[in-house]
C-alpha cells in the first residue's frame, strides 16, 4: 500500500508538472501557428493518448444518449469555448501571469456554488474570495495604482484569462454534479473527442490559416501539450486519485504556478519580480481560504465519479 502510494503521489506531481509547463508550452506554439491550431492539434493527439489507454483497460462504451449530450456540451464549455478564451488570452498574457490567474478557479466555483447551488459561504471564504480579487488585480495592473484609478483593464489578455477561470469553474460545477455514473478516462475521452471535433468547423471558417508548426521547436510543444498535458497528466491524476484522498491530491496543485514561474524564467526569459511573487502568495492564500474546508479541487478537469474532483490550459 505504502508503494502505490509513493507511486500515486509521483503521477500527481507528474501531472501538475504537465500543467504547470503547458503555459509555456501554448506560448511557444502560438509563435507560430493560430490559437484554434494549438487547440485542434493539442486535443487531437489528447484523444488518441486518452482512447489508447480506455483501450488497454477495456473500458469503452457507448453512454446513454442524455449523458452522450451532456458530454458533447461539456467539450464545447471545457474545450472548445474554454481553450480558445485561454489560448487567445495567452497570445499576450504572460505565462507565469497566466498560472496565478488561474488558481482562482476555485473561487468562481465557491462563487456559482453559493449562486446556483445554495451552498454556504462562511465568513472564511468570504475572506478568502476578497483576497484572491485583491491578488488578481495586483497582478494584472502591474501594481500600477493610475491603471486601477483610471479604470484601465491593464492587459487585455490577462482578464481573458481570467474569463477562462470562470469558464472552467461552470465546467467544473456542471461536470461534478452530472458525471458521477461514467468512468473518469471514458467520460475524458469523450468530452476531449466532442470539444476537438466542434474545433475543426472553426478551422475551416476561419480561412487560411498556418496549421502546422514550422520548427522543432514548435512541433516540440505541440506534442507536449497533445500527449503529455492533454493526456497522460489526466490518467496519472486520476490514478492517483484512486489512491490517495482527493484534498492530499488536490493540494499538489499549489505547487503548478511555482513551476511555471520558474519554467517561464528559463525558457521565456520572464522576470520573476516580488510583485508578481507578492501577488501569487495573495492569490493562493485566498484560493486556501476558500478550499480548505472541502479541499482543493483538481486542475484541468473535475473527476467525474464519486472518487474525484476537479482542475486546466
Amino acid at each position: 500500500m505504502t508503494r502505490n502510494r509513493g507511486r500515486a503521489l509521483l503521477e500527481g506531481i507528474a501531472a501538475v508538472a504537465f500543467w504547470g509547463a503547458s503555459f509555456i508550452a501554448t506560448k511557444i506554439a502560438l509563435r507560430e501557428i493560430h490559437p484554434f491550431s494549438v487547440i485542434w492539434l493539442r486535443f487531437g493527439m489528447g484523444v488518441l493518448v486518452l482512447a489508447l489507454a480506455v483501450g488497454v483497460r477495456r473500458e469503452f462504451r457507448w453512454p446513454a444518449r442524455r449523458d452522450l449530450l451532456l458530454l458533447g456540451f461539456l467539450g464545447f464549455l471545457g474545450i472548445t469555448l474554454h481553450q480558445w478564451i485561454q489560448v487567445t488570452g495567452l497570445l499576450t498574457a504572460k505565462a507565469s501571469t497566466t498560472a496565478w490567474i488561474i488558481t482562482t478557479s476555485p473561487v468562481f466555483i465557491a462563487i456559482l456554488g453559493r449562486i446556483f447551488l445554495n451552498e454556504t459561504l462562511t465568513r472564511g471564504r468570504l475572506v478568502g474570495i476578497a483576497l484572491a480579487a485583491c491578488g488578481v488585480l495586483l497582478i494584472t495592473t502591474g501594481g500600477d495604482a493610475s491603471l486601477i484609478a483610471q479604470r484601465s483593464l491593464g492587459e487585455p489578455g490577462n482578464w481573458l484569462v481570467l474569463l477562462s477561470a470562470v469558464t472552467w469553474a461552470v465546467f467544473s460545477v456542471v461536470s461534478r454534479h452530472a458525471l458521477r455514473s461514467i468512468a473518469p478516462t471514458l467520460a475524458l475521452l469523450f468530452v476531449l473527442g466532442s470539444g476537438w471535433l466542434l474545433v475543426n468547423p472553426l478551422l475551416l471558417f476561419a480561412g487560411d490559416l498556418p496549421l502546422l508548426p514550422a520548427s522543432p521547436e514548435g512541433w516540440g510543444a505541440v506534442l507536449f501539450l497533445g500527449v503529455f498535458c492533454s493526456g497522460l497528466a489526466y490518467i496519472f491524476w486520476y490514478n492517483a486519485l484512486h489512491v490517495m484522498p482527493a484534498s492530499h491530491v488536490g493540494s499538489l496543485l499549489y505547487l503548478e504556478p511555482i513551476v511555471t514561474v520558474g519554467a517561464a524564467a528559463v525558457l521565456l526569459q520572464e522576470p520573476i519580480t516580488l510583485l508578481s511573487l507578492a501577488a501569487g502568495a495573495i492569490i493562493v492564500l485566498g484560493v486556501w481560504l476558500v478550499t480548505r474546508q472541502d479541499g482543493p479541487g483538481g486542475p484541468e478537469t473535475p473527476a467525474p465519479s464519486p472518487e474525484g474532483r476537479r482542475r486546466h490550459a
